[in-house]
């Protein structure tokens, strides 16, 4: 649930890139907001690390990611830190303070290089593990191909997490989260903008 969230409102963020002069509010206001689901996604991949080196049953049982996966995955991480941090400073400094604005679209393009392999390999599984969140059931196990991979891979998550309240209230709550503190700063993107705020229509 956390992953497809951010892949939307990552889309959308995305998009006010082509157009940041105009949607500059609108980007720092996202990328705020995401603050709280992108910790609670890093947090939950962090978890997940922690228990299955540490030799928990049912997650040694549903295995590690590709090897690919295991390397990209600090380095999708540290970058996604460095993005949103680079971001939060940028937000805090203001314009002509620092290397935040270098930094910042260093680590987004980096970012965006690790994170487009994340999501290629991830996406296909989307479809089946959100169908069995909504029905709070394992997926069932017909189909062929992607369709049965996906069956397979919603099952044993389902199997592994459980918990489909505390997922949802753990996913309402960051993005609560992440709502305050976009409501909190988006006057600071008032000093990007010549004459003060500007709220793009």
């Amino acid at each position: 649930m956390t992953g497809a969230v951010l892949l939307v409102l990552l889309a959308v963020e995305g998009f006010t890139i082509l157009r940041v002069g105009r949607l500059l509010t609108l980007h720092f206001f996202l990328g705020m907001l995401l603050l709280g689901p992108v910790a609670l996604k890093a947090g939950s991949v962090i978890y997940r690390f922690v228990r299955y080196y540490t030799g928990s049953a049912p997650y040694r049982r549903k295995g590690p990611p590709a090897l690919l996966l295991r390397l990209l995955g600090p380095v999708v991480i540290l970058l996604t830190a460095g993005v949103f941090g680079s971001g939060v400073m940028l937000a805090v400094a203001g314009p002509g303070q620092g290397p935040w604005l270098l930094l910042h679209k260093v680590s987004f393009i980096l970012w965006f290089c690790a994170m487009g392999i994340h999501v290629l390999a991830y996406v296909p599984r989307l479809p089946g593990l959100l169908a069995a969140e909504a029905r709070g059931v394992a997926a069932p196990a017909g189909g062929t191909g992607r369709q049965a991979g996906a069956g397979r891979h919603a099952r044993r998550a389902m199997e592994v997490l459980g918990g489909r309240g505390t997922r949802l209230a753990l996913l309402t709550a960051s993005l609560l989260a992440g709502l305050v503190i976009a409501l909190l700063t988006v006057h600071l993107a008032g000093q990007w903008h010549p004459g003060g705020i500007r709220i793009q229509r």
